[in-house]
């Protein structure tokens, strides 16, 4: 698996499928998965670009216009020539002696592809792109496609008409649903146990409404200022303030609540149970990345877009899907989000409306496919 730690959907598709592949159902297509970071392990300016790329989605996410652009007219990546450190690559690959390739990163696809092929001459090495975007158009990285490849996996039927648009229209394109981890394709979870999870985790009641506000895999968040703009409007739900690895954010939100106590919430380190968390929670506020919202989906967990400081170019293609298919709210200020939840709260009927919604957009297949598809390639 070639990923990068851009953002954290591209990691995350990656750890999905090693974790498919080792359980039970997974270990009858014998496919071995070692994940390998191809642009931060290869040399060192790859490194400086996936922080500076996490840096600009944290603080700026406007200026990923600039970034993206510049990506997609400069082509770096997509020769084997030009590829930087490419000599630790093809050591990587000699060592490892991989029979198929799959990446989850738009970067990865065609220089990466080609030192993979170079390294490995009397091998038929396969090459596959997975690729987790929601829609084409402007944010749908040209990147993504390579027409040598030997597959294309689409987690829509829309990521898969964007792919033809750019010389992929074959039976190489194919639609594999979401790639996500195992626990997120579990039975939802039952009412009473529904109840019994929020109270033993959080001390929160499930008859009251439960906002989850998320922060990406970089820590990016503007949790205390949706906080106080729900204070400030007198809207009191109880709220699940996910705080990544940032001891300093769990601080401050634990200091807000006790100056505020008319609103319960729980600031939360690390969490890793997000599928029973989603499963459970009434709505999440997230930034609009194809990863939470994939999950989301799966999980019925309504969505409200975090575009506060801009939405960003592959952000852009995710709201453009969620709002063909009404299933998403893009939330540009803080001081919107009172009046969304009011609504809500006050209108159940809008809330279930927005779940039939997601219910219709789940895809039919699932990483088991995913597996049995590249099982099939390599036979």
């Amino acid at each position: 698996m070639l990923t990068s730690s851009t953002g954290g959907g591209h990691d995350m598709r990656a750890h999905a499928l090693k974790c498919w592949a080792e359980t039970e159902e997974g270990k009858a297509y014998g496919l071995e998965v070692e994940i390998h970071q191809a642009l931060e392990d290869t040399h060192g300016m790859y490194g400086f670009g996936v922080n500076l790329y996490n840096r600009i989605q944290q603080f700026w996410p406007k200026l990923h216009h600039i970034y993206f652009n510049f990506l997609e007219h400069a082509s770096l990546h997509d020769s084997g020539e030009k590829i930087w450190g490419r000599h630790r690559f093809i050591e990587r690959v000699r060592e490892v002696q991989p029979d198929l390739i799959v990446s989850t990163h738009a970067h990865l696809n065609h220089g990466f592809f080609d030192l993979a092929r170079w390294a490995l001459p009397g091998r038929k090495l396969k090459c596959v792109t997975y690729c987790g975007e929601l829609s084409g158009g402007y944010g749908f990285s040209r990147h993504w496609v390579n027409p040598k490849a030997d597959l294309f996996i689409g987690a829509v039927e829309e990521t898969c008409d964007a792919a033809s648009t750019f010389g992929l229209g074959d039976a190489r394109n194919w639609l594999g649903g979401f790639l996500l981890d195992p626990s997120f394709y579990q039975e939802p979870m039952r009412e009473e146990e529904r109840r019994d999870y929020l109270r033993r985790e959080f001390d929160l009641d499930a008859d009251r409404f439960v906002l989850v506000l998320g922060t990406g895999a970089n820590g990016a968040n503007n949790h205390v200022r949706a906080l106080n703009s729900l204070y400030e409007a007198k809207v009191y739900p109880q709220v699940i303030a996910l705080c990544g690895r940032k001891t300093e954010t769990v601080a401050e939100i634990e200091e807000w609540s006790a100056d505020h106590p008319l609103l319960p919430v729980r600031a939360i380190p690390y969490y890793c149970n997000m599928s029973r968390l989603l499963d459970a929670a009434s709505a999440v506020v997230a930034r609009s990345g194809t990863g939470t919202t994939s999950e989301a989906i799966l999980s019925r967990c309504p969505l409200i877009f975090n575009g506060v400081g801009g939405v960003m170019p592959q952000e852009c293609i995710t709201v453009k899907y969620c709002r063909k298919n009404g299933i998403g709210t893009l939330l540009q200020r803080t001081h919107h989000l009172p009046l969304i939840l009011r609504e809500w709260i006050k209108e159940p009927g809008r809330l279930e409306t927005v779940l039939s919604s997601m219910e219709a957009v789940r895809p039919n297949r699932q990483p088991l496919d995913i597996l049995a598809k590249l099982r099939s390639l390599v036979e």
